[in-house]
């Protein structure tokens, strides 16, 4: 700027001598200053350009850092949490054949399986939902993303407990006669016969559609609705019976979470959080206010190190706590060392926070002693500290996934991150300055056995000089590969599992789920150097992610008058949008809990596969190992899911349905006892109701 101001200046005065007194060399004088001018504006442009290319470049696919990627193959922002088993509970996770004693904490995501046993329960919590699974009942995770949440219940009896849904979410339970769609918050029960030639569907409170046998119904609050046959069904209503043992169990999980204290802190869409008031207290700390400290841990205790680590796709390395109380904590939020001990600060109230498989930051590098083969070491994040994920993301999940679960700025965010995967060819961060990292016992290392094979971590600690640690650099990869121990975890190889004709059962759906995901030997096969984030040009694991709209169902054909949740969206760049939202008087308490990256352009939507109806039958070439034998496909997509047979327009059906519904309302009137004169304005009770707390809208 100097030059071109100087360049001017003398212009003037030269202009001003030409005009008294022309001089030899003036011409030549002005294009000297013109190229130079002109190579000053060059090298700024240059020096402009050269951090956009390397933006656009990326780092080197050899590179340590985790590579960039669009925001349609983000994983997604939310898994299920095992958060209770009582009695034989087994796991598999997706794509594997062996099964596994279910290990509470553990994440549940997209394919993976639950079995309980005889006499045996289990809970899953997936932000503000609880589903509850009853003895003898095999559950499967068909997808389950930021929109959508599929299962598929082949035998068995859950109860689901929906708290909050938003217009685009997507709430469907897939059995072998029937999908099952939740329209509005409420309660739900769905029992599968262990034949699988019948479904029960009882809604408490909220509404739910049928789809199956070619044709659609709806059960509203207070029915009963029984489903027998295949092709084509037959629908029965009743009032809802007295409750059983397993209705009990889930109405008293249901009050235990209604009075949870930690609502008054936390996000409402945490997964795992109710379980805080009941091994820890709340506490005022300047500088971070609301913060939850654990009570009752051992001696010594220090976050992320009474636990294991496991590689669960598509985030790859997470960490599974032991503590009961062991999710939220460490999925979401930080870790902060105030008057000598350890407390929890959560990340803001108002979004949905973000999953996040570990907030962490590994030690390592060169002079330190701990890598590959030798060891692994880490340190959980600091409040305000920048969160860099080891799995391939884009920029965005970055921001959102520190945004909300710390108080922290974007810019903040992108200094980080910039400097760590963009601007360096090393994930070496020594340029900032890690609490924790400071704090004495703070650090925890276990040799590279441990790590890779899911054992406990207290139990190998290794001893590392603090001095050592505190000089060492902080890098945000792991350079460890999985094993198949690693993916199983550390549950014991499971003594039940369910038949094969169960969990090889075919279930109808409204929309296609992801195919079944490949085992780690397949896909380490198919790469051979498998890192924590997936190679650039290999392939990429099945798996749903956060941003990505939801895939394109195979809904039945329906009149334009009864339109269906799930059915593809109208423009290719549309996410599906269900026709019939939820309540907006059961939904206006949990309205103001966005979702993070929503402003984000979104990937296209992946083409609408061809209906299998139209398609002769084929055989997929199946892969070296199958977790499971599946049946023959019809087509690409998921072997043991078919289209629900397109609903037809029926005048019969519909006057049946007529008939059956005005019986059962008048049916529910006759039962109802009559309410004392001075009262005679009370509405009548319905059977079979949750208690008292569950008549208040559902927040």
């Amino acid at each position: 700027m100097e030059l071109i101001g100087w360049g001017g200046v003398n212009r003037d005065r030269e202009c001003g001598l030409c005009r008294s007194k022309p001089k030899r060399g003036h011409k030549l004088m002005k294009t000297h200053k013109a190229l130079v001018v002109g190579i000053v504006l060059a090298g700024i442009l240059l020096m402009l350009q050269a951090p956009l290319r390397m933006m656009a470049q990326g780092p080197p696919p050899q590179g340590e850092p985790p590579e960039q990627q669009g925001p349609g193959q983000d994983p997604p922002g939310r898994v299920a949490r095992l958060s209770f088993a009582d009695g034989s509970v087994s796991f598999q996770p997706g794509g594997e054949g062996d099964w596994v004693q279910a290990v509470v904490n553990r994440p549940l995501t997209t394919g993976d399986n639950l079995w309980a046993d005889k006499d045996s329960r289990a809970e899953l919590q997936t932000g503000s939902t609880s589903i509850r699974v009853d003895s003898e009942t095999s559950l499967t995770v068909l997808d389950l993303d930021d929109r959508t949440t599929q299962f598929k219940l082949s035998q068995g009896s859950v109860i689901v407990r929906v708290r909050h849904l938003d217009d685009e979410d997507q709430f469907e339970i897939d059995t072998p006669n029937l999908a099952f769609q939740i329209q509005r918050t409420g309660e739900y029960r769905i029992d599968v016969s262990a034949d699988g030639n019948e479904t029960d569907a009882t809604v408490w409170h909220g509404r739910g559609e049928v789809t199956g046998g070619g044709a659609s119904y709806v059960v509203v609050a207070g029915q009963k609705a029984r489903f027998t046959g295949t092709d084509q069904l037959d629908h029965e209503i009743d009032q809802i019976p007295n409750r059983d043992d397993f209705d009990n169990f889930a109405f008293q999980r249901d009050e235990r979470e209604d009075h949870a204290e930690s609502s008054n802190y936390i996000s409402p869409e945490m997964t795992g959080a109710e379980d805080l008031d009941e091994y820890g207290h709340w506490r005022y700390v300047a500088d971070y206010g609301p913060v939850w400290a654990p009570a009752g841990v051992a001696a010594g205790w220090a976050p992320y190190r009474y636990g294991h680590w496991a590689f669960v796709e598509p985030w790859g390395w997470t960490w599974v706590e032991d503590e009961p109380w062991g999710f939220a904590p460490f999925h979401y939020g930080r870790w902060a060392f105030v008057e000598s001990s350890w407390c929890w600060v959560p990340g803001p109230v108002v979004v949905r926070p973000v999953y996040a498989p570990a907030l962490v930051a590994f030690v390592g590098g060169g002079g330190f002693g701990v890598g590959v083969g030798v060891g692994v070491a880490w340190f959980p994040l600091a409040p305000r500290e920048v969160y860099v994920p080891w799995y391939r993301t884009s920029p965005g999940y970055v921001n959102n996934v520190n945004v909300t679960n710390t108080r922290v700025t974007v810019t903040q965010v992108t200094n980080v991150y910039n400097t760590t995967v963009i601007n360096n060819n090393t994930t070496n961060v020594t340029r900032i300055n890690y609490a924790n990292q400071h704090v004495a016992n703070a650090v925890t290392a276990v040799p590279h056995d441990t790590f890779v094979n899911a054992r406990p971590v207290a139990a190998s600690m290794v001893k590392v000089d603090q001095k050592q640690i505190e000089s060492a650099p902080v890098v945000h990869n792991i350079p460890v590969q999985p094993a198949h121990a690693s993916v199983l975890g550390a549950g014991r190889p499971a003594t039940v599992k369910p038949p094969a004709a169960v969990v090889n059962r075919q279930v109808v759906a409204t929309r296609q789920p992801p195919p079944p995901r490949a085992s780690l030997e397949q896909r380490q096969a198919a790469a051979p150097k498998v890192r924590t984030e997936t190679p650039a040009g290999q392939p990429q694991p099945a798996a749903r992610t956060a941003n990505e709209p939801p895939r394109p169902g195979q809904p039945a054909a329906k009149p334009a008058e009864t339109p269906r949740p799930g059915q593809p969206a109208a423009g290719p760049n549309q996410p599906p949008h269900p026709q019939t939202p939820p309540s907006p008087e059961n939904n206006h308490a949990a309205a103001n809990v966005p979702r993070p990256g929503a402003a984000q352009p979104q990937e296209p939507a992946r083409p609408q596969q061809p209906s299998r109806a139209q398609e002769p039958p084929r055989e997929p070439a199946p892969p070296a190992e199958r977790s499971v034998p599946h049946p023959p496909a019809a087509q690409a997509g998921h072997p043991l899911v078919r289209p629900a047979p397109p609903v037809q327009e029926n005048p019969q059906h519909q006057q049946n349905e007529q008939t059956k519904f005005n019986a059962w309302q008048q049916q529910r009137q006759n039962s109802a006892p009559r309410p004392p004169a001075p009262r005679a304005a009370a509405p009548p009770p319905q059977h079979s109701q949750p208690p008292a707390h569950e008549e208040k809208p559902h927040k």
